[in-house]
């Protein structure tokens, strides 16, 4: 992962944005929560940020993954590309560099669309806790499968 150039680094990502997703950590237990609740920079639509370049200065505290830190983050989702490959696993047949297809991150049902509840500038901190969902850490049974579904 280390001698990866930027683009291929960037194409780890399978656009499913559960990582801009709000997320609660008991401060007890070090468990992570998350939320439907999406960074104000997710387009819930497109699974995208608004303005990736720019993220870091408009979201102080988003964090840029790097080949050191995805080994170390415990809130990535089990779906995560960067996590898989740096567990040394495979990436899923919905991931668009097995499937050339950045659709079948959506058809499979790992990404947020349609999932998104609101944005972090319409719900007050203080009630996150009302928007924890389950979803975002768990992978959907047709994302496991070992080849895209015949419908």
């Amino acid at each position: 992962m280390e001698q990866m150039s930027g683009p291929e680094w960037e194409s780890l990502c399978d656009g499913c944005g559960r990582c801009c997703l709000n997320k609660l950590e008991d401060e007890d237990t070090g468990q992570i929560y998350f939320t439907h609740i999406g960074c104000k920079l997710l387009d819930g639509t497109s699974c995208a940020c608004k303005d990736y370049p720019n993220r870091s200065d408009k979201v102080p505290d988003c964090v840029r993954l790097t080949p050191a830190n995805v080994r170390t983050l415990n809130w990535l989702p089990p779906s995560c590309g960067y996590k898989l490959v740096a567990e040394g696993r495979d990436l899923y047949w919905w991931h668009p560099l097995v499937s050339g297809d950045p659709n079948t991150v959506h058809e499979a049902g790992v990404s947020v669309r349609g999932r998104v509840e609101g944005s972090e500038e319409d719900v007050p901190d203080e009630e996150l806790e009302d928007h924890i969902v389950q979803w975002p850490a768990l992978l959907p049974k047709r994302a496991r499968l070992k080849r895209r579904p015949k419908d």
